[in-house]
């Protein structure tokens, strides 16, 4: 064979050897995409005083939210703990409570308060403010701000809590210091949904505070005394207390979370030492008329504040060190916990 049949020979060969290579990893399984990889079960982050009191998974960028009480911002956390400021508008936020994602216009709802622990508390907005703000998921630019205090119109002290969204897009706003749930519609315009002395908080204490969607109605629980209220949302004046059995206390319920079999997730804890550390599951088979509890997780953690959902139906514990920072010492750690 000559010199060029030989060097005919071996370039078939490799482009043989090629060909077969390309379609033997055409038919290799493609690496999970990240949507598709488990978090850790415990995710620890560290950031300046954060103290963030309720979170949500961004699923469309893999990643959660979370809401800082002290400086009022929203950070990007990966599931390797890394963290990044999404949403800064100093301007407008104060402290931030409760976050929710609206997928369907790409957005982060959360509210707006003075607590009294954010860098940008003052003697003038502290526990009369109450807001909702709208901001995009990609950039952190600000869609719309609605003053809900200037909603109510009362002249009164307020705290915007929790958010809960409805399949339209209306956003519910808990209100911590009056007996008042708004209703948010898709384009920021804000009304008082429902006005009602029984729910209350007591003198000096922490009221309504997380809330859900669930089937036409909300399910709403308050902070100081444990109890479980649902709102019909075709006549919220037919609001009524939920009969909860199962014999654990539900004493300083914070956040809630609808989970995806119908049940409710929601967190206890023990802030200024009444109460206990723990994740609930509640359940009902009547439309929440009554609940009960079906289980509870005692925390790991101190002061956990919220539900936050996870990767592939995960869920997880945030906390962000509540306790600390009301007794004005934040701390630079928080943890999610899978429950």
């Amino acid at each position: 064979m000559s010199n060029r049949q030989h060097r005919t020979l071996r370039r078939t060969l490799v482009a043989a050897a090629f060909t077969a290579l390309l379609g033997t990893a055409a038919t290799l399984p493609a690496a999970a995409a990240p949507a598709d990889r488990p978090a850790p079960a415990v995710i620890t982050g560290q950031a300046p005083t954060l103290v963030p009191e309720s979170g949500v998974w961004d699923a469309t960028h893999h990643r959660f939210l979370l809401g800082s009480l002290r400086h009022g911002t929203v950070s990007a956390v990966g599931t390797d703990g890394n963290v990044r400021t999404l949403v800064d508008d100093p301007g407008t936020l104060t402290e931030i409570a409760g976050l929710r994602i609206d997928p369907l216009r790409h957005r982060v709802l959360v509210t707006n308060l003075d607590n009294g622990i954010g860098e940008r508390s003052s003697a003038a907005t502290q526990g009369r403010l109450a807001g909702i703000g709208a901001y995009d998921l990609d950039t952190g630019r600000r869609l719309f701000y609605t003053d809900l205090a200037a909603v109510a119109a009362d002249g009164g002290n307020h705290l915007a809590n929790d958010i809960a969204l409805g399949p339209d897009g209306t956003a519910y706003v808990t209100d911590s210091f009056a007996p008042v749930v708004y209703r948010v519609a898709p384009d920021g315009t804000g009304s008082v949904l429902l006005r009602d002395q029984r729910l209350a908080a007591d003198s000096g204490s922490y009221g309504l505070n997380g809330i859900v969607h669930r089937d036409g109605r909300l399910v709403i629980g308050k902070w100081d005394d444990g109890t479980l209220w649902q709102v019909p949302l075709r006549n919220p004046a037919a609001v009524r207390r939920v009969e909860v059995a199962g014999g654990a206390s539900l004493l300083h319920l914070d956040g809630l979370l609808g989970r995806p079999d119908g049940s409710i997730a929601g967190i206890t804890n023990a802030l200024f030492g009444a109460g206990r550390d723990a994740a609930v599951e509640l359940r009902s088979d009547d439309h929440w008329r009554t609940a009960r509890i079906a289980a509870v997780h005692p925390s790991a953690d101190a002061t956990p504040t919220a539900p936050v959902a996870g990767p592939g139906g995960s869920l997880y514990q945030l906390s962000g060190g509540l306790a600390g920072a009301a007794s004005g010492h934040p701390t630079d750690t928080f943890t999610l916990r899978r429950i």
